[in-house]
């Protein structure tokens, strides 16, 4: 069929008055069905069907209602899906094939039992794509009534859904009017319990909103390598490139690729200083903080040659000063020495003598030279436990204070890269940081490693957190648009299978040996002893694949590695994953792998409105015992705006009071992103924002703060009776029970080495709630500590109880819970 007749059909469907029209029930058993796509939002908006008796008069199942979307290419620019293809096998079975673009040569593929459930999308040049077999093919089809009514069904269940995730807690007013206050009883049973996971809380370091370079990582020159590349944000800004953040007086500053430090970095600076002062300035990230007394350590490498063709040169000392926008001095220092042609690192210290938020550097050269600068580096002497090349204290200590138990990095999307070219390879963010191969970040700025594997690996000791190290599956980040069409390195393809799928493989068994390894006897394990970790990191598990789209390509390469792994490493468990959403076809044929090879784990990801949250307590109720677990890899509750409020905090608490009670079948969860810096967010919300001088925890860190901190081994069972205190105003309605109760959430923990039972209550309602907590199977237990987490929708408080906030009564635990409020009590038997 012509598309100008896909055009025309969508508009006379609507006419229809309903989602989903009836269909009559004298009807005949067969109909017509229509599958097609529109060019509204520019074909993002996915495969479509309508119904009709006459194939005249046609009615929508579901107002566009998409049935698949495209998954190929970026987000914004592709996704598309044009000219769609259906063919129905003899055997019933539907297979899908549509464009992704116009000028694009690759067509999509995949296939449906019944037109609601579909495999995972793979993508293919004409030369390649599999034949069809016999069947019907085309866009309009003569069905029986049973395939559209099966169509229909899912239009309304997804409704259904969308109507629950919408809930939102500026409607309690109303959802809730009449409602003064409640009476909660919740009896804890020390029978059936659970003994659960001991890691369950852990957080995900990504480098998205520059929360390495210019934020974790306490280097304070930016640009400091002049490798800014335009590449680094896609030629989207003509002042980005090798000079960037760099400015001269005296003299101009030149870019230089000859004898470089090392062929990682091969871009350094020359300044031609001929008899008169010539002062380089860098200007940091938003300007360089500067505190009275504190003392920095400053680091150039240096080369001096003679001018043009004179065979001598002469060179003074390089002075190294820290000024405000004034030019006041606040701190200051001096370098001498280096050698004509030799690279030489110098060194000196800084004490600041006064106070500024954004300071700049000045290097200020003299003499007759020409002087070749690389690696120009200022750190703060008081790094995150007085490490060199270290982390910021106030970030690090932060993120020590949610007490993680594991630290998944690099990514998140910057593990597997945009294209193949930008896969994150562990191997170049190790050794001496002159000899680390920066790279292009996903999210469009650079990334000089500098926090590389050996950092994140001593940063996890550091926590008492294990790594969760995560590479690539050989394949780029599904959302990739580089290359040409029929490129195998673009998103619809891999590493080539062959000797460089094996060199790959052999990188992922060389991070095991690198962290575990003996350094008398492994090459890659004396690299870590020279870099100062003689002793092994004890690394348990390593992450394959991040949110992939589960193709082919995926699937092959994931057996590679998975398959050498364990044959190599049958101690370390794999993480596996199962696309970026908790349903849809990337989730089902993850599982589908997983469960095939028997995978440890596999790393779910889903970001969700309060609402989900609420209507969806028992979302891992039902997953199977004793098989693969879960690694709730990268959540969070979002509403419009992106906020993190209230609303959203307490919709991820009750998330985590239900992942508590399936905790034997959730091993781990880190919420996501973790970092922003102020006014370069990639992403919101996150959990920690930050500037130069400070952080912002948000109300969303306040909850995995009180549930890291407030964790055990052993979970207990709970019933729960919620009573509805009479209405303040006569003749107010009633709320549903249901609604009510589906926003009171609690958790019973044991913590086996304190011996303290810890209780966790939600009250996601906007109203008191007085809760009595019944431990039938203790005596008379004694108050450790409660603290509340309360607010309004746009308020927030966090404070620890008073004694009096809790009462002990026997063997039960009174409290009133604020309205919008996660209460955790601890108690000891």
């Amino acid at each position: 069929m012509k598309r100008s007749l896909l055009f025309l059909l969508p508009l006379c469907a609507a006419t229809a008055s309903a989602d989903v029209l009836p269909i009559p029930a004298s009807q005949a058993d067969s109909l017509w069905l229509h599958a097609y796509t529109t060019p509204r939002d520019d074909y993002h908006t996915g495969l479509h069907f309508q119904w009709s008796l006459d194939s005249i008069n046609w009615f929508n199942i579901g107002y566009e209602h998409a049935f698949v979307k495209s998954d190929y290419g970026n987000w914004g620019s592709q996704k598309r899906m044009l000219n769609p293809r259906l063919t129905r096998l003899n055997d019933g079975t539907w297979q899908l094939r549509f464009d992704v673009g116009e000028r694009d040569l690759h067509t999509a593929f995949c296939t449906s039992p019944d037109l609601v459930h579909w495999t995972a999308q793979d993508y293919y040049l004409a030369e390649d794509l599999p034949k069809a077999p016999n069947g019907q093919e085309g866009t309009v089809f003569y069905v029986e009534q049973s395939v559209v009514q099966k169509l229909q069904a899912e239009v309304l269940r997804a409704n259904a859904a969308a109507a629950q995730n919408a809930e939102r807690a500026i409607d309690d007013p109303t959802r809730f009017n009449g409602l003064s206050g409640l009476n909660t009883h919740i009896v804890i049973s020390d029978q059936q319990t659970r003994q659960i996971s001991d890691k369950l809380m852990g957080i995900f370091f990504e480098d998205i909103s520059y929360s390495a370079d210019g934020g974790l990582y306490a280097e304070m020159i930016q640009n400091r390598d002049f490798e800014y590349t335009p590449l680094d944000q896609r030629d989207r800004d003509a002042s980005w490139n090798a000079t960037k953040c760099w400015t001269t007086r005296g003299a101009d500053l030149h870019i230089d690729t000859t004898n470089p430090l090392h062929p990682n970095n091969p871009h350094h600076a020359v300044l031609r200083v001929k008899g008169q002062e010539v002062t380089l300035c860098n200007e940091g990230w938003d300007g360089i903080p500067v505190r009275t007394g504190a003392r920095y350590n400053f680091s150039i490498q240096l080369r001096p040659e003679a001018l043009d063709n004179m065979t001598r040169m002469q060179t003074k000392a390089i002075n190294v000063t820290l000024r405000d926008k004034d030019g006041n001095i606040l701190a200051q220092g001096r370098l001498s020495g280096g050698k004509k042609g030799q690279w030489k690192q110098l060194k000196c210290q800084l004490k600041a003598t006064g106070d500024c938020d954004a300071a700049h550097l000045e290097l200020s050269l003299d003499g007759q030279a020409e002087y070749h600068l690389d690696m120009i580096s200022l750190f703060p002497q008081d790094t995150y436990k007085n490490r060199p090349n270290g982390l910021r204290r106030d970030l690090a200590e932060a993120l020590e204070a949610l007490h993680p138990r594991f630290v998944r990095f690099p990514g998140g999307c910057v593990a597997h890269g945009d294209g193949l070219d930008n896969l994150y390879r562990w191997k170049n963010t190790i050794g001496p940081l002159e000899a680390r191969k920066p790279n292009w970040n996903l999210w469009r700025y650079h990334q000089t490693v500098g926090l590389g594997y050996y950092e994140y690996f001593q940063f996890c000791e550091d926590l008492g957190a294990e790594p969760l190290p995560v590479l690539a599956a050989g394949v780029p980040c599904q959302n990739s648009c580089v290359g040409e069409p029929g490129n195998e390195y673009g998103q619809q393809g891999g590493i080539p299978l062959g000797p460089e799928m094996d060199e790959y493989i052999q990188d992922v068994l060389d991070l095991v040996e690198w962290a575990n390894g003996d350094p008398k006897t492994s090459r890659w394990a004396k690299m870590r002893a020279d870099a100062g970790h003689p002793k092994p990191f004890n690394l348990k598990m390593i992450g394959i694949g991040n949110e992939d789209l589960i193709s082919r390509a995926f699937e092959e390469r994931f057996r590679l590695i998975y398959d050498a792994v364990r044959a190599r490493y049958p101690e370390i468990e794999v993480v596996g994953t199962v696309g970026p959403f908790y349903e849809g076809s990337d989730y089902e044929q993850g599982w589908r792998i997983a469960r095939e090879l028997n995978v440890a784990t596999v790393d779910e990801h889903y970001y969700n409105t309060p609402g989900w949250f609420i209507n969806n307590q028992h979302f891992y109720d039902s997953y199977q015992r004793g098989g693969t677990k879960v690694y709730l890899g990268e959540y969070a509750a979002h509403i419009p705006g992106r906020a993190n409020n209230i609303e959203t905090a307490l919709a991820e608490a009750l998330h985590l009071c239900n992942v508590e009670r399936n905790g034997d079948v959730v091993e781990m969860t880190s919420y996501a992103p973790l970092l922003a810096r102020k006014g370069y967010t990639r992403w919101n919300p996150d959990l920690i924002y930050f500037d130069g001088t400070s952080l912002s925890p948000t109300t969303g860190y306040e909850v995995q703060r009180l549930f890291g901190v407030h964790t055990g081994t052993t979970w207990y069972p709970a019933l729960t009776q919620v009573d509805f205190a009479k209405p303040t105003e006569r003749n107010a309605p009633r709320p549903s029970t249901f609604d009510v109760e589906k926003r009171i959430a609690s958790s019973c923990l044991r913590d086996e080495v304190s011996g303290d039972y810890i209780l966790k209550v939600v009250n996601y309602l906007p109203v008191p709630n007085a809760v009595t907590l019944s431990l039938p199977f203790l005596s008379a237990p004694t108050l450790v500590s409660a603290e509340h987490l309360t607010g309004s929708l746009d308020a927030l408080e966090v404070k620890t109880a008073p004694k009096d906030d809790v009462t002990l009564s026997g063997s039960d635990v009174k409290v009133t819970l604020a309205p919008y409020s996660l209460t955790v009590i601890r108690i000891h038997p």
